[in-house]
């Protein structure tokens, strides 16, 4: 098959690669615009466009996919099948219709749940227990279109956003190419998902880091490990601002502290109360410094039990 691929971020690149070790024709690959990174603030490419730029291939980088000259460019290409993970584009009607196969869509979570941009940290927000990929038919709604396969993973203690995607983009690379094959076999299933069990997982923001000393314990435990690497979770400690990378989760704490109240201080670990609970802060980032474990961070900075954390 004459594949075109569409994909941005890390996630993205184990799927295209298998796809080129298949040796399937990969006739172009599409992926967002080179976006500023760093403080030098230099264009960046996506990681899909150095994967792609290192086989060699064709790519596409255009502003808005839906311009008439990107779905006349992908008519005269004619693939097959059109393969996209977390491009970051809505794909159009014009479009959806050009591959023999359809357009087929590698998304993070076990549809119908998890539609939208960030899957993988709502999963672990939420507390779940098991998530997975699901490749699917493309259509007009958002990640609306029938199930064709889907494979599940346990979401430990351990797992952070990082760390879970990582998994689940080379799940994600192994479904897609037992769905392309079942698809030129003609035995692919087609499984309408059930919209009244779907919910948004909206796009992440910055402001989704702030730590909120009133939630639980395990919320923000949840919050630390979902929102790594970005934006991160964050804080102020000392009247500082401190990104925090791990914490453990304290059910044996006094009802009388406040949340937000460091109510012990060790030479290895701090504890700040919450709504419910506590939180023993094990590894940070303090405002300007690297990350480092809470016994480093400590030597510089004296913290006493009472102080107060939070905006």
């Amino acid at each position: 098959m004459k594949i075109v691929y569409m994909g941005t971020p890390e996630f993205a690149v184990p799927p295209l690669k298998r796809i080129i070790e298949e040796g399937y024709e990969v006739a172009a690959v599409f992926t967002q615009p080179d976006k500023p990174k760093g403080r030098s603030g230099k264009p960046a490419p996506s990681p899909v466009k150095e994967a792609a730029m290192e086989a060699g291939l064709n790519i596409c980088q255009p502003e808005k996919l839906r311009d008439e000259e990107n779905v006349k460019l992908l008519q005269d290409i004619n693939p097959d099948m059109i393969v996209v993970a977390a491009y970051g584009q809505i794909l159009p009607e014009s479009i959806l219709n050009i591959p023999k196969y359809g357009c087929i869509n590698i998304h993070a979570s076990l549809l119908p749940k998890y539609r939208g941009a960030a899957p993988i940290e709502r999963s672990i927000l939420d507390g779940e227990t098991v998530t997975g990929v699901t490749t699917m038919y493309m259509a007009k709604g958002l990640d609306t279109g029938d199930i064709i396969e889907q494979v599940s993973t346990e979401i430990t203690k351990a797992d952070t956003g990082a760390v879970l995607c990582e998994r689940l983009s080379y799940m994600g690379a192994d479904l897609i190419i037992s769905t392309m094959k079942k698809l030129e076999a003609g035995t692919a299933d087609r499984i309408p998902q059930d919209d009244s069990k779907s919910n948004y997982a909206k796009m992440l923001s910055k402001d989704m880091g702030i730590i909120d000393f009133s939630k639980s314990a395990e919320e923000i435990e949840r919050q630390i490990r979902a929102l790594n690497p970005w934006p991160m979770s964050f804080t102020k400690i000392a009247g500082k601002t401190a990104k925090i990378y791990q914490a453990e989760v304290i059910t044996d704490v006094s009802e009388s502290s406040s949340p937000g109240e460091i109510t012990e201080v060790t030479k290895k670990s701090f504890t700040i109360a919450c709504g419910e609970g506590a939180l023993r802060i094990k590894r940070l980032q303090p405002e300007g410094k690297k990350e480092m474990d809470a016994a480093s961070y400590l030597n510089g900075n004296k913290l006493e039990v009472g102080m107060i954390c939070g905006s």
